[in-house]
């Protein structure tokens, strides 16, 4: 038996060797899906997993980013809102300021002139009486030198007052 076989194997060399090649495949099959393809499906069960994970992380992070980037655009209106606000009170300030102070300097001029004005009367006064009297006492001399004697105080003061009265009536004529 052993001679048919080995004829019938040299007889049709091809058929022998297709019977050898097509087993050998099928214990390699066998073989790579018992020994690889667990390991190999495991592998491409987690390359799968982690690009998922990557595009939801990736997902995430640009709508965080967004979420980030809206806030940040209102913190940046509300900080410009504040500053033209922070403008406008120090405008405001300003104005105040500078009104208090003009207001503050026309009192203090109003002030200064009214007081001009009351020192220029009581110095006009005091130069009047200064006069009044200096004519009183020339009037007194004079008089004196006319009448060739000393008045007495009495006769002084009438005089004076006279004179006084007549310095008056002569101004309001005037």
């Amino acid at each position: 038996m052993l001679n048919q076989l080995a004829i019938a194997e040299v007889g049709n060399p091809m058929l022998g060797n297709i019977i050898v090649v097509s087993g050998s495949f099928l214990i390699l099959m066998v073989l790579l899906k018992h020994f690889a393809w667990g390991p190999i499906s495991d592998i491409l069960k987690k390359r799968e997993d982690k690009i998922a994970n990557d595009l939801d992380s990736a997902e995430q992070s640009r709508i965080k980013s967004a979420k980030l980037e809206q806030e940040r655009e209102q913190q940046l209106l509300a900080s410009r809102s504040d500053a033209a606000d922070i403008i406008k009170n120090a405008k405001e300030s300003g104005e105040l300021s500078r009104q208090n102070i003009l207001k503050e300097t026309q009192e203090e001029v109003a002030r200064l002139k009214n007081k001009a004005q009351a020192d220029i009367t009581m110095e006009r006064d005091t130069a009047l009486n200064s006069v009044k009297d200096d004519v009183a006492d020339l009037s007194l001399q004079i008089a004196e030198k006319i009448l060739n004697k000393e008045l007495s105080p009495e006769m002084h003061e009438s005089l004076i007052n006279q004179y006084i009265e007549g310095l008056g009536s002569s101004n309001e004529t005037r």
